[in-house]
């Protein structure tokens, strides 16, 4: 198979200062991206700043023949996400590739969590991710072309103890591609989202000796081909952790209709309302939300 490869394009990364956002730069580079570097380098719970991580990773593409440049801003506020994609459009005119990698962690339960730490969670994942698509989108959709992955994780799946925000944000991060998906179709832009797994500063706290290699080299080519050209996907989620890629999607059992319900019926009835042996998809492009709709009504009618 032909080399699939980047040239003459823009990626904006944002948290590409280290770990799986390193790695998604490093290998666009390689294949002929140019590539804004995002990380304003706080700490995993998002405190602090240093512009370091950022610029060696720069280092690290121009040391081997790539074109890249640094950016510091935060991806938590509308002029931080903005000022990230101008300087993509101030040094190379133009964006292709938005992946938004930034993330922080302040783990802790519900019941224990104040709210400051629940929104600067949010903030940076799910607020962030809107604050860098609404910049470039316009631009994008104005150019007939535009690749954007916005990472989701396990937890935005299945959740996990003591990390309500984090998987509240990664939730909400696969309804936000899905939207995206919907209204850039029409103009050559495409949305899907990442649910990656690797060993990176996010896993400190967690025992990991178990694991088998879980490496950001390992999750990089998936994103690598959502961005590229020739991948017309969008509205997927995909799943890569050491070494399986999957599709992950929303499926519900085929249910149980009645005109009238009782709570007594709910009662009786919940074996059937689970019943996992009929399960049905509704893919999220280009109608899910009406096909949803459209076959409920069938039951209705009796179709």
């Amino acid at each position: 198979m032909q080399e699939l490869r980047f040239d003459g394009r823009v990626a904006v990364i944002t948290g590409a200062g280290r770990g799986l956002g390193r790695a998604y730069a490093v290998l666009l580079a390689s294949r002929g991206a140019k590539v804004v570097v995002n990380d304003p380098g706080v700490s995993r719970h998002g405190e602090g700043g240093d512009a370091g991580p950022a610029q060696d990773v720069v280092n690290e593409i121009r040391a081997a023949g790539g074109d890249a440049i640094a950016s510091t801003h935060s991806v938590a506020t509308p002029e931080g996400g903005g000022a990230i994609i101008d300087a993509a459009l101030a040094r190379f005119g133009r964006i292709d590739v938005l992946i938004h990698n930034a993330g922080i962690n302040r783990a802790g339960l519900i019941r224990e969590t104040s709210w400051e730490e629940f929104s600067s969670v949010l903030g940076v994942h799910l607020h962030g991710a809107f604050h860098v698509v609404r910049a470039a989108l316009p631009v994008m959709c104005d150019a007939g072309y535009g690749r954007i992955v916005l990472t989701s994780s396990i937890a935005g799946l299945y959740s996990d103890r003591r990390n309500g925000a984090y998987s509240a944000a990664k939730a909400g991060l696969i309804g936000l591609s899905n939207a995206i998906a919907l209204e850039g179709a029409e103009h050559g832009v495409t949305c899907n989202a990442i649910v990656p797994a690797a060993v990176t500063r996010l896993s400190e706290g967690i025992d990991t000796s178990t694991f088998p290699t879980m490496t950001p080299e390992q999750v990089a080519p998936s994103v690598a081909w959502l961005v590229h050209d020739s991948c017309v996907s969008t509205g997927e989620t995909l799943v890569a952790l050491a070494g399986r890629i999957a599709r992950a999607y929303v499926t519900e059992t085929k249910g149980v209709y009645r005109p009238d319900w009782t709570i007594e019926a709910v009662a009786e009835q919940m074996e059937a309302i689970c019943d996992t042996r009929d399960n049905i998809v509704f893919p999220s492009f280009p109608r899910g939300f009406y096909d949803h709709l459209a076959y409920s009504f069938r039951m209705v009618r009796g179709e």
